[in-house]
């Protein structure tokens, strides 16, 4: 592929760790962000200590904090911030972008309130005539053995398989590959909805409970998942691929897991607040339960994890209690949709 200008928004710990992929490929990378200290540490010293403490960056990968700079002549675009700020991102992009660019973005989450997904936010405030068909970038990753270059294994999505085909060119190297995929919902809420499969997961290691619960909440959580997303539109093979199981996998069996993270200090009986406070970083997974569980009980959906999980996050539920009630549920078939 011919070298390429990729600016990518957000200098999180995933953003960070593409950007090392990309600029390993031989592109221009740009990071954008607007911590003014974060930029000029990742410009002068080449570090982000704040997500990694022991690991040097190229010194071609250079940090803006002036957007309109950070787009100038770019060929492509890479949303890797927060979800509750996608919608105001993207309207801050259509103000200074002047000429047509691929975009993608590798957040995982549903839009609050709205319970959007992410590609329909971009779809919605960046004009057709400025972007690509939105590309989807999704899967098993930990930022923390990308930036190491582990090898990971992910997805590229899109409607248009040209436009999922030309991610997979610009990230995949010796350590790091993608697979392409059409289905665009099914990538979307595979990696949005497994961060909350994580966090109980991450509840029951917490509360002491052994392999047997891990392995029921993630095969039953990945159940729950897939019928969501189905009667979203999604192709229910997708789940069984690396965006659904594969990721569902890493983020609810490690402690690299933020979501998990949080999980298990719940577990262990430590308030919301203050878990938020130490991790110091978004977790995903809370703000995303609230949503699917809303989009659940719009759509009709059954899915209990999501409910026990929503209640003792935001109704104070005990945990215990919660877990009681799933283990009481009335009975079901194992391959049952509704």
């Amino acid at each position: 592929m011919q070298k390429q200008i990729i600016t990518i928004l957000g200098p999180g710990s995933w953003g960070t760790a593409l950007a090392q992929v990309l600029d390993d490929n031989g592109h221009e990378v740009r990071l954008w962000g607007h911590l003014s200290e974060q930029v000029q540490e990742i410009n002068q010293e080449h570090t982000n200590q704040r997500y990694f403490k022991d690991v040097r960056l190229s010194e071609t990968i250079q940090a803006y904090t002036d957007l309109k700079q950070a787009l100038t002549n770019t060929d492509a675009i890479l949303f890797v911030v927060p979800t509750k700020v996608t919608r105001l991102v993207a309207q801050q992009v259509t103000q200074v972008l002047n000429h047509p660019v691929r975009v993608l973005h590798a957040s995982k989450g549903l839009e609050p309130n709205s319970h959007q997904r992410l590609s329909t936010i971009l779809e919605e405030e960046i004009p057709e005539h400025l972007r690509s068909d939105i590309i989807v970038v999704s899967g098993p990753s930990h930022a923390e053995e990308a930036i190491v270059r582990d090898i990971t294994l992910i997805t590229a999505a899109s409607k248009d398989l040209e436009q999922a085909r030309y991610a997979q060119e610009l990230f995949s190297n010796a350590y790091f590959r993608l697979y392409s995929n059409t289905d665009v919902i099914g990538v979307e809420t595979a990696g949005a909805l497994k961060n909350i499969i994580a966090v109980g997961a991450g509840i029951l290691a917490g509360l002491g409970y052994g392999d047997n619960a891990k392995a029921a909440i993630i095969t039953r959580g990945l159940a729950e998942i897939t019928r969501l997303g189905v009667r979203m539109g999604a192709d229910p093979l997708t789940y069984s691929g690396l965006s659904g199981v594969g990721d569902l996998i890493v983020t609810g069996t490690s402690k690299h897991s933020r979501n998990w993270r949080a999980g298990y200090a719940l577990g262990q009986g430590q308030d919301l607040e203050s878990i938020e406070a130490s991790m110091g970083m978004v977790i995903e997974g809370l703000s995303t339960t609230r949503a699917a569980y809303e989009l659940a009980q719009e759509l009709g959906v059954y899915m209990p994890i999501t409910q026990g999980i929503y209640q003792v996050i935001y109704e104070n539920r005990p945990i215990k209690e919660a877990i009681q009630d799933m283990m009481t549920n009335e009975f079901k078939e194992e391959n049952e949709w509704s």
